[in-house]
């Protein structure tokens, strides 16, 4: 079997404090991969380690068979930050966000093709931004930041996105047009991981998890490790009081006392 990405004994610290310690695991080309954890589990940390973002204190990272320092693997691979990791007042328009996807394949150096310039609007169209262009990023709402910078990773043409917390502060709406994408990025053989928090969703959203609190607690088929007992291992005494907010929330929903 083909991997798209593999890791063995990744252990990354942070200020002396471990953050990640001793992970392993592989993902198969193709998947649709919930990476799933408390907060300060390491979700976000694994992403930027996998990008090389941070130096890991020990471990290997390959995707596709090659190691991550591979400049070929490299424009493999596309990336969306968490919101909060970007300045928004920064003086950028819209469609120049999206464009930027081009430029790990045409250098910042060379010039803008029109061919590129279509490609962005086509990007923006598909995340029903194309009449938002020419706005500053920050006179978008929260979902449209999001929808920008999934536009960008579009426009980068990669088989592997990694994608931090994509769904956070946006409407029901768009995550269904956000999810729609990732639907078909998948079925043309895409590998996709992504930070995710709504334990609700796993099981509708994704076809394989990672379940992660500083070290790895389980990585496979979402109908074979995404159950009580691991949620149980990842969340520890917290899990319990997610599934009774979920219940109570359910029943008031259902107007029962």
């Amino acid at each position: 079997m083909e991997f798209a990405v593999k890791v063995d004994q990744l252990s990354v610290s942070y200020d002396k404090a471990s953050v990640l310690w001793d992970v392993s695991f592989a993902i198969p080309r193709g998947k649709l991969v919930g990476v799933i954890g408390p907060n300060g589990a390491g979700k976000s940390t694994l992403l930027k380690a996998l990008l090389g973002i941070v130096q890991p204190l020990s471990g290997q990272i390959e995707f596709l068979g090659k190691p991550h320092s591979d400049k070929q693997v490299k424009r493999s691979i596309a990336y969306v930050p968490q919101r909060s990791a970007v300045d928004w007042d920064f003086p950028i328009t819209v469609f120049d966000v999206a464009l930027m996807g081009r430029y790990g394949r045409s250098g910042f150096c060379r010039r803008v093709k029109p061919a590129d310039r279509e490609a962005a609007m086509r990007a923006l169209s598909m995340v029903g931004l194309e009449g938002f262009a020419h706005r500053q990023i920050g006179e978008l709402s929260g979902g449209q930041q999001q929808k920008v910078f999934i536009a960008r990773a579009l426009l980068q043409e990669a088989e592997i996105y990694l994608m931090d917390e994509p769904f956070a502060g946006v409407d029901m709406a768009t995550e269904k047009v956000i999810m729609s994408i990732l639907d078909g990025l998948r079925a043309k053989g895409n590998t996709l991981l992504v930070v995710h928090h709504d334990l609700q969703t796993v099981d509708q959203y994704f076809d394989f998890v990672l379940l992660l609190n500083t070290s790895l607690i389980a990585c496979g088929p979402v109908e074979e490790v995404y159950h009580k007992e691991m949620l149980a291992k990842t969340y520890g005494g917290y899990f319990a009081f997610l599934e009774e907010a979920t219940k109570m929330a359910q029943k008031k929903n259902l107007g029962m006392p």
